[in-house]
């Protein structure tokens, strides 16, 4: 039986965004540009009836001699670095290689997306509305500081081009291309978003913060390196948020209400102290493996921590059905029938929802998913002696037929999102890459853990050394133990303790330091790492690059 219509659909904004898809975070980037642009609409264009190509942008710059001395003269050379350096591709070096859209290195980039190839499956929306509802001003603070760094040489009310201001070639070359108006014919669209609070402020707080501490260094890193750096830790920060998921949505049904301390007003999560996480009644706690292969129990801890997060996936996919009907259960008792009247702030929350499973709800719900129930069994089949047996197991365990309704749907697409919801961790995760936190081996059956990647470790670390001072961000040397504190109660990643102390075997506390070690030694590595002598007190973490407080300086 193949489930139909809006039976079929799993996607609620009220718990993500996300359409659990392997999302690639360039194209997530550039689908978010429109979002800041146009604070939260997308953008609209008339079809183009054609798919760009790396020959399409070559005949430009070659028609237009003026903008770069020497292009006319090399124009295979052109060719290779729009291909190389300025292009997204999708399918590199395959027959069906494609252009996805230039690089995300400016704002404009979206214009000359080909779509086809660079949907984001719902990530640049869900980045943007964390970031709009991100709390203590930060939410406005940081989409106008992001909207500066993805926007140089840009009059947003005219959208033309400033030729004063410096940028690098790469931008310079998209800047050109849409002053002249090069196939990037563009304006808002007119359909109002639909704004949904995340599931989790707190992690959006921290998401905010981080964006805003990470934009400090723009005056000191150069800008393709610091794009790198802001999609590392988009991804980083929607991971860890829909790994939060994997546990509180569950709980939210099960609880049926939110958990108080999660509503907006009262998220104890401080995003600006590096214990952010300390009261958090969800905080995650993930052993981290720091890449010494030899530490063999280590890389277990990992394994299990890994395991235990996505072993939680069935009961998020049946929560989140769950949640689902119950809202086209409110939606219909509200506006159809009157019985259930709308909450206060204009939309039922996650937790409001889980709160109709209350028995005073009983006779209401029943009776609407009794007549759903009917007409999914009456699809299923073409008589009453051609029931499918997977129903026919369903009906026959004696549950009432909102639950029924629920195993059905279990039943049939259950593995479906288990599968995607895995691959789309994945991809958020970055799997197997230098900015990532999981790690799998690529024979079959092979266990993933959580490892950080170097480049995943280099822009934690310049987070790390940031504090505020009057008002602005200035870098510090860090020890060791403040370091691993940082991470620990800040992103719940665990290099060197178990996530309950005073606990674990003789063998687990000598992987834990072991692990130390190698951690150590992974920081002399990228140059953020002195150790004077074996004293504690003298082993530091220094940045990289030095940010005063310039202010501090004035008479």
């Amino acid at each position: 039986m193949a489930i139909k219509g809006r039976d079929k659909e799993f996607r609620t904004l009220k718990v993500s965004y996300l359409e659990f898809k392997q999302t690639n975070m360039d194209r997530v980037l550039t689908m978010l540009f429109p979002r800041l642009k146009y604070d939260g609409y997308a953008s609209r264009r008339p079809p183009r009836g054609f798919d760009l190509s790396a020959e399409q942008f070559k005949a430009e710059f070659l028609d237009h001699p003026e903008w770069f001395d020497g292009f006319v003269q090399y124009p295979n050379i052109v060719h290779k670095w729009i291909e190389t350096d300025l292009m997204d591709v999708v399918n590199r070096g395959k027959a069906n290689q494609a252009i996805a859209s230039p690089r995300p290195l400016h704002g404009d980039t979206y214009k000359f997306r080909n779509a086809k190839h660079t949907r984001a499956y719902g990530a640049s929306e869900q980045l943007y509305w964390m970031l709009y509802y991100a709390r203590k001003g930060k939410g406005q603070a940081v989409r106008d500081r992001l909207k500066q760094f993805f926007f140089p040489g840009v009059d947003l009310i005219t959208d033309r081009y400033d030729h004063t201001v410096s940028v690098d070639v790469e931008t310079q070359a998209l800047l050109r291309l849409n002053e002249a108006g090069v196939f990037t014919k563009d304006m808002k669209d007119s359909k109002e978003p639909q704004r949904e609070q995340p599931l989790c402020i707190g992690q959006a707080d921290l998401l905010a913060d981080d964006v805003l501490r990470l934009l400090a260094y723009e005056p000191h890193i150069p800008r393709s390196v610091l794009v790198d750096y802001l999609k590392t830790l988009l991804a980083f920060h929607l991971s860890l948020y829909h790994l939060k998921l994997l546990t509180m949505l569950p709980n939210i049904v099960k609880q049926q209400s939110g958990n108080p301390l999660c509503s907006f007003k009262d998220c104890p999560v401080v995003a600006g102290a590096s214990s952010a996480l300390h009261n958090c009644p969800y905080r995650q706690c993930l052993m981290v493996d720091m890449g010494d292969s030899d530490n063999e129990h280590m890389v277990e801890m990992a394994e299990k921590s890994a395991a235990d997060f996505f072993r939680q996936i069935p009961a998020f996919v049946q929560a989140n059905y769950t949640i689902k009907k119950l809202d086209e259960m409110a939606e219909y008792l509200c506006k159809k029938t009157g019985k259930l009247a709308a909450p206060s702030g204009g939309s039922f929350r996650a937790g409001d929802l889980a709160g109709l499973l209350d028995s005073q709800y009983d006779s209401d719900r029943e009776a609407y998913f009794k007549f759903r129930l009917a007409k999914l069994i009456e699809e299923s089949s073409s008589g009453a002696d051609d029931l499918d047996p997977e129903i026919r197991d369903v009906t026959g365990m004696g549950l009432n037929d909102f639950d029924a309704f629920i195993e059905i749907l279990m039943a049939y697409r259950g593995k479906y999102h288990k599968r995607y919801i895995t691959e789309c961790l994945d991809s958020l995760l970055l799997k197997n890459k230098e900015n990532g936190l999981l790690a799998q081996p690529r024979t079959k059956g092979g266990s993933r853990r959580f490892v950080m990647g170097s480049k995943l470790l280099e822009v934690l670390l310049q987070l790390a050394v940031l504090t505020m001072d009057n008002g602005h961000f200035v870098t510090r040397d860090l020890r060791i133990e403040e370091l691993l504190e940082f991470f620990r109660e800040r992103y719940g990643l665990h290099i060197d303790t178990l996530p309950e102390e005073n606990s674990g075997s003789i063998l687990d506390r000598r992987a834990l330091r072991v692990n130390l070690e190698t951690f150590k030694r992974r920081l002399r590595e990228i140059g953020f790492y002195e150790d004077l002598s074996d004293a504690y007190i003298t082993q530091k973490v220094s940045p990289r690059y030095t940010i005063k407080n310039e202010s501090a300086d004035l008479p």
